[in-house]
């Protein structure tokens, strides 16, 4: 079975079909459709040395797997890498696994990656202030896009007019010089806190991670901004903590030991959440939590004149995420579009194997062009025409019990 067979029985060129395999963003998705049923109908597998002799592409996109923390968030890039792995099948490429403990470290599996596989591009994720791997590989010339914002790691900064730029406070509005995808936290935590606002609550409280962490810093700052609006003063209702479900009981019932007790809570982290839920179900249960929401020193939960329940929590709590164990236990929690930040990943790095042509639409994986522009050159270089783009995703939110 050759590729000429395919291109027979789908009626196209073998160029076409070498495309369809290759760079399929560059083929109508009428044309790939038929090419690709033919492919299967055929069975036709194409050699992958050969096709790395004739593209000089290892057709591989290297990341990291995230170490597990605590059995829940770690959840959340297990999905994402998921999604990776179908986006980055359909587009003709595989993923290539690795580990590494600190920056050092994956800086160091790089360096070996790229001698010995030679990966055409790397996802790299979970972002962060001062993130040193971007500048390592951008001095190298080699490709790649992160999951995560840039935190004010900015690299060439003429261009800052990306379609979707929503100017955020930390700065990451200021173009990196490399493509990025990522989730807007604020946006899910400020949906989270209009919900408490709308359902009658007023002191409603956030428990999130010590300040610096970008990702838990745009999630405070949601909330924050939303209570503000509502003519709320944010001072005094949140606890900053490690991420994990002990931390996050103990500052919730910090909070609730508070001469003005909170109501509800908004959680950067299910697990956060999770903590939070137990310290609040373990009270009312032994009855020293008020409908009120205060604690006492004895007495019973009444809510409507019945004893409370999960119905009748005093407290509401909402976490974000979604994982499984958030579904499982009935957490309202905010959800990431994991599936399509993948797909944008991939779409983006597309964009840099192979720009789109003047009055091309660049869609980098479907998910629509967040922006900037394609040429040849440096991909990195605005002065050569290179893309230079970003995707911001609007999260969900979930609610079931807990709020």
């Amino acid at each position: 079975m050759t590729i000429t067979d395919v291109a027979r029985r789908a009626g196209v060129s073998r160029q076409t079909v070498s495309n369809v395999l290759n760079s399929p963003e560059l083929v109508r998705e009428e044309t790939r459709d038929r090419v690709r049923e033919a492919i299967e109908t055929l069975g036709y597998r194409a050699s992958q040395a050969a096709r790395q002799m004739r593209t000089g592409r290892s057709r591989l996109i290297a990341t990291r797997i995230e170490p597990d923390r605590d059995g829940i968030n770690g959840s959340v890039l297990d999905r994402f890498l998921h999604g990776l792995t179908a986006s980055a099948a359909r587009a003709g490429y595989r993923i290539l696994l690795y580990a590494a403990g600190d920056e050092r470290s994956e800086i160091d599996t790089f360096d070996e990656l790229v001698g010995s596989h030679e990966p055409d591009a790397f996802v790299l994720t979970s972002t962060y202030h001062g993130d040193g791997r971007p500048a390592w590989l951008r001095e190298r010339r080699l490709p790649f896009v992160t999951f995560g914002r840039p935190w004010g790691n900015t690299g060439n900064t003429g261009n800052t007019g990306n379609a979707g730029d929503t100017g955020s406070p930390d700065g990451t509005s200021v173009d990196p010089g490399y493509p990025w995808v990522d989730v807007d936290g604020a946006a899910g935590t400020a949906a989270a806190t209009r919900h408490l606002l709308d359902a009658g609550h007023r002191r409603i409280g956030f428990l999130g991670w010590p300040p610096g962490s970008g990702v838990g810093d745009d999630r405070r700052s949601g909330w924050a901004r939303t209570l503000a609006a509502a003519g709320v003063d944010p001072a005094g209702l949140d606890q900053a903590t490690d991420d994990g479900v002990a931390d996050g009981e103990k500052a919730a019932r910090d909070l609730l030991r508070a001469e003005q007790p909170i109501t509800a809570l908004v959680c950067a982290s299910d697990s956060l959440a999770l903590g939070a839920l137990h310290a609040v179900r373990s009270l009312t249960a032994s009855g020293q939590l008020t409908a009120s929401g205060r604690l006492t020193a004895e007495g019973r939960l009444t809510v409507g004149g019945q004893a409370g329940g999960e119905e009748g929590l005093p407290v509401r709590v909402i976490g974000f995420d979604d994982t499984p164990v958030a579904k499982a236990v009935g957490l309202s929690s905010v959800s990431q579009p994991l599936a399509e930040a993948a797909a944008g990943c991939v779409g983006l790095l597309t964009r840099l194997f192979d720009p789109p042509s003047p009055g091309g639409s660049g869609d980098p994986g479907g998910s629509g062009d967040p922006g900037g522009s394609g040429g040849s050159g440096d991909p990195y270089d605005p002065e050569a025409g290179g893309p230079r783009t970003h995707v911001l995703l609007q999260p969900s939110l979930v609610l079931r019990q807990s709020s």
